[in-house]
């Protein structure tokens, strides 16, 4: 007999007593769960940043690939990453869960722990949100509410030309995991067990919060975009933005080891999930911030396009071929 999603009451009440833990709501939430809406307090001076990002079965996560935890982790990170590549603080997240009659009551208890530690990490209240029975699968959809002070929000569309561009952690190590285990046969938890020892960034996503916070601080980033589409998609959206062109470097972009070898070139441009920071700047930026790897790895131009520079100097038109929905045979 499956273990049926509880009422939505009871659901509801569930969520609220675990979303108490860990996390002081006074700082930013006046009033959470069990109103018609939250009551949010913003810090003088600042301005708010709204994301919101959906989290669906079969397009973003499988079943019988990933732990309900992961799951869960990965639908908050989705929110956090784009408030820290505004250069904000998170304030308080809200929760919009559709679940199918078929799914276990475990499943959504184990997703919800998934969520509920990364917000402890991060200090970010679970204010609100609903709870709806979904006519099949599982529909997530994450809002999160940040600030920044006012007028300082860093956006996609401050690049220069002349300036260089540059990356934090590494790429390519999520979309290797995936491809990997899109090799395995269909086994639950055995194929997840192999899956995560090849890569801790798609099992273990960390929004970087505090190097979008640190940027902002400093004043020496011109634009910023989270890397969830892939870094040719998300570059692309900097230069349409900007309007300004791009020269990456091949040989810069610092690639995930998966395994014994590093993440293949292909999979770090392309490939997306990776959640960290792509920013430009006209000023030096250290190689490490808020003990993140910071990576140069090309510089922005006058002339629009992409272009990447390969090991013999050689430079070719760079297409932006991450992630985008709706796109005709690109598999989800």
């Amino acid at each position: 007999m499956i273990d049926v999603p509880l009422s939505e009451k009871k659901l509801i009440q569930q969520i609220r007593r675990s979303a108490r833990r860990g996390i002081d709501k006074g700082k930013s939430v006046t009033t959470g769960i069990g109103d018609d809406c939250a009551v949010l307090r913003v810090p003088p001076g600042h301005e708010l940043l709204v994301t919101t990002d959906f989290t669906i079965e079969n397009v973003h996560f499988r079943r019988d690939w990933h732990r309900p935890e992961l799951v869960g982790r990965r639908c908050l990170t989705r929110g956090l990453s784009d408030i820290a590549a505004m250069g904000g603080e998170p304030l308080a997240a809200f929760l919009s869960l559709a679940v199918s009659s078929d799914v276990p009551q475990k499943w959504v208890d184990r997703f919800l722990k998934g969520l509920l530690d990364l917000a402890v990490e991060f200090k970010v209240p679970l204010a609100g949100g609903d709870t709806a029975q979904s006519p099949a699968g599982i529909q997530a959809d994450i809002v999160v509410v940040g600030s920044v002070p006012k007028g300082r929000a860093v956006l996609r569309s401050g690049a220069k030309a002349g300036e260089q561009i540059y990356v934090t952690g590494e790429l390519g190590g999520s979309a290797a995991a995936m491809a990997r285990l899109m090799e395995l046969k269909p086994g639950g938890a055995e194929s997840f067990r192999r899956f995560s020892r090849f890569s801790s960034r798609h099992s273990h996503p960390q929004p970087r919060v505090a190097v979008g916070r640190w940027l902002r601080h400093r004043g020496v980033v011109s634009a910023m975009i989270d890397l969830s589409d892939g870094l040719s998609t998300d570059l692309d959206h900097i230069c349409q933005e900007s309007h300004v062109g791009a020269e990456i470097e091949a040989e810069a972009i610092p690639r995930a080891q998966v395994g014994k070898r590093p993440a293949a070139l292909e999979l770090a441009l392309h490939g997306g999930d990776d959640y960290e920071l792509l920013f430009t700047s006209a000023a030096a930026v250290p190689s490490r911030i808020a003990g993140v790897r910071v990576t140069r790895i090309g510089r922005t131009t006058k002339s629009a396009g992409m272009r990447l520079i390969g090991v013999d100097g050689k430079a070719r038109a760079l297409e932006a071929l991450g992630w985008e929905h709706f796109r005709r045979n690109q598999e989800s």
